[in-house]
């Protein structure tokens, strides 16, 4: 095999690499660097691949694997706020942000691979804040089984351990996931999703505090990392949208964004000129025609991986 044709069978799965490696770290940004270091391994050790003993796609994601279980070796893991402790039930509480947290951040639809090279439900926020609470060979064994369809054979190749020992895991693995990976969405193309949320974004920039929460369920959750906060039920998260209105204004505008295979929207606030400056990444889980579940992040690492305009 030429260094072209390699390095054009290797490029072909940067994507569904990136998207491996965030569901590992939970974080773009890291997940883009260990694609790099996972490259730069292959290439140098491009000599020594044989494609008589596994499929390039295989041998990349042992590496990708190797390289993600070293990164992640001491590290905390990236919470939610939900993730910490008890929902507020003041939504006066002062707003906080906790810079020292790692927190877990949204992964553009754009960077992700094709619908049929992986699931896309597998990288919705929720599961991926779930995975977060594996051990990190935990994480890897269940997103190259269940998610990548690799065998348990082809696994413990690629973690130097036993078929048991992957079957071990994974049966940790979907216990601790239960009752979150089981969980389906609608993607966010689907009319009905679309519907809410155009009617939540209608709401919102009418500052009409009623209609939205009327587009959520009664046990709706909002949080904002790296404010460590988040409320429970549609009075508080409609309390606290008023109190949103009454510290930056009415008038805001948004514009749509896709998260996770979830739908999301960029919100713009306006300043005393205004201008409609970038405030927040607000993603969205909808179930059953209601809003359930709003991440809100306000963090300029999420803006530039989104590549939102500062102002509108």
């Amino acid at each position: 095999m030429t260094d072209t044709i390699f390095e054009t069978r290797v490029e072909q799965h940067r994507a569904e690499l990136l998207a491996y490696c965030y569901r590992m770290l939970g974080s773009v940004h890291e997940a883009e660097d260990l694609v790099q270091e996972t490259m730069l391994r292959a290439w140098n050790a491009r000599e020594r691949y044989d494609e008589r003993k596994a499929s390039i796609r295989t041998w990349l994601y042992r590496i990708a694997t190797n390289v993600c279980l070293t990164a992640l070796e001491g590290k905390a893991r990236r919470p939610l706020p939900s993730g910490l402790g008890a929902a507020s039930t003041d939504p006066e509480t002062p707003l906080l942000p906790a810079f020292e947290v790692p927190w877990l951040e949204p992964f553009p639809d754009a960077l992700g691979p094709a619908e049929l090279a992986v699931r896309r439900d597998s990288l919705r926020l929720a599961l991926v804040a779930a995975m977060q609470s594996l051990t990190a060979r935990q994480r890897a064994v269940w997103v190259l089984r269940e998610v990548l369809a690799f065998s348990a054979a082809e696994v413990a190749g690629q973690l130097d351990t036993s078929v048991a020992s992957v079957n071990s895991a994974l049966q940790r693995a979907r216990a601790g996931l239960a009752g979150v990976a089981e969980n389906e969405i609608a993607p966010p193309d689907d009319p009905a999703v679309r519907q809410t949320v155009e009617a939540y974004v209608r709401a919102f920039e009418a500052a009409d505090v009623t209609a939205l929460v009327e587009l959520l369920t009664e046990d709706a959750i909002l949080e904002m990392p790296p404010v460590p906060l988040w409320f429970l039920g549609r009075d508080d998260y409609g309390s606290f949208i008023r109190r949103v209105f009454a510290m930056r204004g009415t008038g805001w505008r948004m514009i749509p964004a896709a998260a996770n295979g979830q739908p999301a929207v960029a919100a713009y606030a306006p300043d005393a000129d205004g201008v409609h400056r970038l405030h927040t990444l607000q993603v969205f889980t909808v179930v059953g025609g209601l809003v359930a579940h709003t991440v809100v992040f306000q963090s300029p690492a999420v803006f530039a991986a989104f590549d939102l305009p500062d102002s509108l």
